[in-house]
């Protein structure tokens, strides 16, 4: 099972949209997949039509009070599943910073699934701040996926989510830079492609060379509980996103070959 967390502690880059839209489209594709929402918004959650969840996040078995397995809740896709959030989450910052190895929480949990584990890959959605749920994600995951507003303000959290990643590496070696995404594209404007250009100058091969647009569409479907591959199948945001999984399939698979150049 690979733990990929996709998290830029900026809000409103389309972290949630990639993280529903990448996790149903890999489910289409064949894949078992969990997405773990770890935002105590909810977003990914309701995103799915996920309803009734109070106590059935993660936050009892961060702290020690549940086992992992079950809070695992079954969606209507098939091969996809979803630990939800709950407001239970918003206490975890500070629970969590009162206990031991606060930072290695999450991956001994993670842990308990085993190597048994039904599930091709686990998806962390991570709240939009550099706290311990984020940090946790890090620790516990194999790669980082970031989501990338194609915005000069996008460029400057960039920095310091990499920095990150260093800091991380220290008490998890595994953990790689596996992409950047760059979301929120407008072809009708100069600057969205001047930032791609900049973001491919100096991440290169780390950026995926598929871009998700930016549509009412995929603004849209988060509110009907529906992923964009439902909501509006044939819509260039369902095809941006199929493609992208496929181009993260490809590169799993070492058909695109692709270094941690940071």
């Amino acid at each position: 099972m690979k733990l990929l967390a996709i998290a830029n502690q900026k809000g409103g880059v389309g972290k949630t949209t990639t993280a529903v839209n990448l996790a149903t489209c890999l489910a289409e594709k064949g894949k078992k997949v969990l997405l773990i929402d770890l935002d105590p918004q909810g977003n990914a959650t309701s995103a799915l039509g996920v309803s009734e969840t109070q106590g059935n996040s993660i936050y009892e078995p961060l702290i020690g009070y549940a086992q992992l397995k079950d809070k695992i809740v079954t969606t209507r896709f098939d091969r996809l599943s979803i630990i939800p959030s709950d407001i239970d989450l918003a206490g975890a910052e500070i629970e969590l910073a009162r206990l031991d190895d606060h930072l290695g929480r999450l991956r001994a949990v993670l842990g308990s699934l085993g190597h048994n584990t039904p599930f091709d890959y686990l998806l962390l959605d991570c709240p939009p701040s550099l706290g311990i749920l984020m940090t946790n994600a890090l620790a516990a995951a194999h790669q980082l996926l970031i989501p990338l507003q194609c915005e000069y303000f996008a460029l400057e959290g960039l920095s310091k989510i990499v920095q990150l990643v260093d800091q991380i590496r220290a008490i998890n070696r595994v953990l790689a830079i596996g992409g950047i995404i760059m979301t929120m594209y407008d072809a009708r404007t100069n600057l969205s492609q001047q930032v791609v250009n900049e973001v491919r100058k100096h991440f290169k091969n780390l950026v995926y060379q598929t871009i998700i647009p930016r549509t009412v569409r995929l603004g849209e479907a988060p509110s009907f509980g529906k992923p964009i591959i439902e909501y509006e199948p044939h819509g260039i945001g369902a095809t941006a996103y199929r493609a992208l999984a496929e181009e993260f399939v490809q590169r799993e698979s070492g058909k695109i070959k692709f270094l941690d150049s940071v």
